[in-house]
């Protein structure tokens, strides 16, 4: 079968007296029969190369699926007189929400079973949850696009009533007030901004709602929340680089809105309240790596703010819980996470131990001030996922839950990790790389390793658990996350030095991480495969333009792959609030800079490795069109025969097929053609 290539319209983009021609901008018309046909032509020509691996691909599926639990449940937590649990029933693929009165042993009662909501739909997904504070009403969001755009209903949890009240096109959000009869939720733009707070009141009309804060400046989103404490309402509007804070008491609904501190460039904030303060995570007076402050909730201003915290330039402060005796940090030195309890009475401080050599811990879910137990999460390439309950005055830990890994092989002895350190081309950065692999796995230039990384908006990958990886630990292949400039893994500034005009670092730390690897013999080129989604598939799609023979094959998922023209288009989702990201190329230096980058603009007549591509037609994060005419360039241009795939599901969006199952299909895709191309399979 050949591969399709689709047309060529001569499109002239030009700004800065510099001229660009696009002969696939055309791609961009979602509703063209055109656009639709060549997509499907994609489809068919990926599903007939792929064809001989369907039944290893339907192998795979099974095996990964065969590991999880198939009656699972969430672990419960306890809030405002009630047990809440998420659980799945074997043989469905929504979860079931639920809960029970003061005692584990009550009965079960349903608040929301998306199995029935989903009858009838190729996607659907809740958004969220929310009971109302006297327990007898509950708030749910549903997507049936996969747009992230959310309809809010409502129910009577006493009567089973569903209400006939429904609000359109929002963030899925809904914070109820304290009166039990008023939500706040927030309303998108056309291109999806999280712009407007609305309040609506039960049995009224949303036509009908109040506009309670519209933020104007198009590089601010908009979130709306409740304290822990639940007694004051939050509307924070945020950029990258600046945050905003309003609030009033949850018991009325229709007081004056107070600001904590208004915005200022590069001063960036979060607040917690506890009694008659609030406690507020800020970068303020200079704190790169954030610091903790308390102030009187009369008095809230900048010039208020109490140091509880301070600043330390060699650790991270990532987050904090409050209790009625004790303060909990989350930190993160040289890369790893530590959770930090501090004993207010006594000042007393210390770390929870933490033993593998690369890890992921966080805070859980703790809802309730006055208690003397913590709940945490731990997991590590080789340790599944786990919950701990620590007794913070006993200094006791209690194992609640781990995700259990069925199927009869899983030991986690079985699998060695490690963190090694790359040089950079500097000379003086070095790049943490944490890796996986089968104790029986040896490191050599014969062995497959699959290189993972993101590197961008400060998220860091940490190492955790994946019953899926095992799929291909188990048949030979190593591992690796690349914890590279752009991501917060060395603190604060690793983030700053791969931006905006330092973003080029994030793909050189990637390509030399992968030449060490090479170098240490953990693999070789003709081994090696990188793999990246969204801002990671930005990564590698810049990463084999400048080193086309470094990798085999790549797996580049949902991909942002024309980064001049989309930071150009104010008209598309997540545009206007990235320049603090990326820079905005309406500035001449910026869009010079984008563009010698930009892995679409910069596809030359050249070699390219073995690579898969995949997409969401209704994707609202990056636009279907990007990896379309990304993949239709590479067929014009490239001069290799290696495999060149694209795949478009034409039912999802940005976070792929919904339903538990369904996406594994999407990850035996993935694995099966690095086996194939690895050769491992035929």
């Amino acid at each position: 079968m050949k591969a399709p290539q689709a047309k060529k319209i001569e499109k002239i983009l030009e700004i800065h007296g510099d001229r660009r021609i696009d002969n696939y901008f055309w791609l961009n018309e979602r509703e063209n029969p055109e656009v639709i046909k060549y997509l499907e032509e994609e489809n068919a020509y990926e599903e007939h190369m792929m064809k001989d691996t369907e039944a290893f691909q339907e192998e795979l599926f099974e095996e990964m699926k065969a590991r999880y639990k198939k009656d699972d449940e969430s672990l419960p937590y306890f809030f405002n007189g009630y047990w809440y649990i998420v659980r799945y029933e074997e043989g469905k693929e929504y979860p079931i929400f639920c809960r029970k009165h003061k005692s584990l042993d009550n009965s079960e009662e349903i608040i929301v079973d998306v199995n029935i909501l989903a009858e009838g739909e190729t996607y659907f997904e809740v958004g969220s949850v929310a009971v109302s504070p006297d327990n007898k009403l509950v708030s749910f969001s549903s997507d049936n696009i996969s747009r992230r755009i959310y309809t809010i209903n409502f129910k009577n949890l006493v009567t089973g009533e569903i209400f006939p009240d429904q609000i359109h096109n929002t963030t899925g959000k809904a914070v109820w007030a304290n009166d039990n009869e008023h939500v706040f939720y927030i309303r998108k733009d056309e291109s999806l901004r999280a712009f407007q707070v609305y309040r609506h009141k039960l049995g009224t009309d949303s036509a009908d709602d109040v506009l309670i804060f519209h933020e104007e400046d198009d590089t601010f989103d908009v979130n709306v929340f409740k304290t822990k404490s639940m007694e004051y309402i939050f509307i924070a509007s945020s950029s990258t680089i600046s945050d905003e804070h309003r609030f009033i008491p949850a018991d009325n609904v229709f007081a004056e809105w107070k600001i904590i501190q208004p915005r200022i460039d590069d001063l960036e904030y979060s607040v917690e309240h506890f009694e008659d303060e609030f406690y507020i995570i800020t970068n303020a007076d200079g704190a790169t790596n954030f610091k903790i402050v308390k102030t009187k909730i009369n008095n809230c201003g900048m010039e208020n703010w109490v140091d509880v915290i301070p600043h330390r330039a060699e650790v991270l402060l990532e987050g904090f819980e409050i209790f009625r005796d004790y303060l909990v940090l989350e930190e993160r030195e040289e890369g790893l996470l530590q959770i930090k309890i501090i004993d207010e009475k006594t000042q007393e401080a210390y770390y929870l131990p933490f033993s593998d050599p690369t890890y992921t811990a966080y805070i859980g879910i703790n809802m309730e001030f006055d208690t003397e137990v913590l709940r945490y999460g731990y997991t590590s390439l080789t340790q599944p996922s786990s919950t701990y309950e620590y007794n913070m005055k006993e200094k006791t830990s209690q194992l609640l839950k781990q995700q259990e890994v069925l199927g009869g092989k899983f030991l986690p002895e079985n699998y060695i990790s490690e963190r090694i350190w790359a040089e950079s081309r500097d000379g003086e950065t070095r790049i943490p790389i944490s890796l996986v692999y089968h104790k029986d796995t040896k490191k050599s230039a014969d062995t497959p390793l699959l290189l993972y990384g993101y590197g961008s908006y400060g998220h860091t990958v940490d190492a955790s658990f994946s019953n899926v990886r095992l799929s291909i630990l188990d048949r030979g292949f190593i591992y690796a996350i690349a914890h590279i400039r752009g991501g917060e893994y060395l603190g604060r500034e690793w983030y700053e030095d791969g931006k905006m005009l330092y973003k080029k670092n994030t793909f050189f730390d990637f390509i030399d991480a992968g030449k060490h690897l090479i170098k240490e013999n953990y693999t070789s080129s003709q081994h090696m495969y990188a793999m990246g989604g969204s801002a990671g598939g930005l990564l590698v799609g810049a990463v084999v333009n400048y080193e086309p023979k470094l990798f085999n094959g790549i797996v580049a998922q949902v991909p942002f792959v024309d980064v001049v023209t989309t930071m150009l288009d104010e008209t598309i989702p997540l545009t206007t609030g990235e320049y603090d990201e990326w820079g905005n190329p309406n500035d001449k230096e910026y869009y010079q800079y984008m563009k010698e980058y930009s892995p679409y603009d910069n596809v030359e007549a050249k070699d390219y490795p073995h690579m898969l591509i995949t997409t969401g037609l209704h994707d609202s994060q990056v636009q279907y069109w990007e990896p379309a005419k990304w993949t239709a360039k590479l067929r014009e241009l490239k001069t290799d025969n290696n495999l060149l795939l694209f795949k478009t599901d034409m039912s999802s969006g940005h976070g792929g097929a919904s339903g538990r199952f369904e996406s594994l299909k999407e990850d035996a895709l993935e694995y099966a053609f690095l086996l194939m191309i690895d050769k491992k399979i035929n």
